[in-house]
């Protein structure tokens, strides 16, 4: 189905281009647009926090996987959640953790892994940080009408649907197996 889609949203690009050459114009195809608006979006949002807090992108992610979650969880869940390699998940835990902003918790199911959670001086810079990254995504969707990011929320979770993304906290939460 999420082959589909994707494959439905870039018709676009090709069909343009039907009576002319077969040629990709990647600027009219989905999966790059994506993932350079991502690029761009996760660019704007860390000069919010490397400046400030000297985080760098994975060691955000790290913070903020933890910041939505009740419970501890293991570096492979970051991984999973935030789709980020697992070891660069553990350079980012490896630094925080010398920076005290995060602990290994004991895993009481398994005591062959270890868990992460955010210390005391983490949930602190955390709480810090998450006004400022609002404001700055709220500064981001400025270009779009209410109702334009309204519909672009919808359309988001359509396409995550569509590949079957886990698309809320709560759901994010009750799912360790990401």
């Amino acid at each position: 189905m999420a082959k589909a889609l994707l494959s439905e949203l870039a018709a676009g690009s090709l069909e343009e281009n039907a009576g002319k050459r077969s040629r990709l114009d990647l600027f009219k195809f989905v999966p790059f647009r994506l993932n350079r608006l991502a690029a761009e979006v996760s660019n704007a949002l860390s000069a919010e926090y490397q400046a400030r807090y000297g985080l760098d992108i994975p060691e955000w992610r790290v913070l903020a996987t933890l910041g939505f979650r009740k419970d501890a969880c293991s570096a492979q869940y970051i991984a999973q959640c935030t789709r980020t390699h697992k070891s660069t998940i553990s350079r980012g835990v490896t630094s925080l953790m010398q920076r005290k902003l995060v602990e290994r918790a004991e895993n009481a199911d398994d005591r062959r892994e270890f868990r992460l959670q955010m210390t005391a001086k983490g949930k602190t810079l955390y709480e810090e940080l998450i006004p400022k990254l609002l404001r700055r995504e709220q500064e981001i969707l400025s270009c779009l009408s209410a109702q334009e990011r309204k519909d672009f929320a919808a359309l988001l979770g359509k396409l995550e649907r569509s590949l079957d993304l886990v698309q809320t906290s709560k759901d994010a939460d009750a799912k360790e197996a990401y």
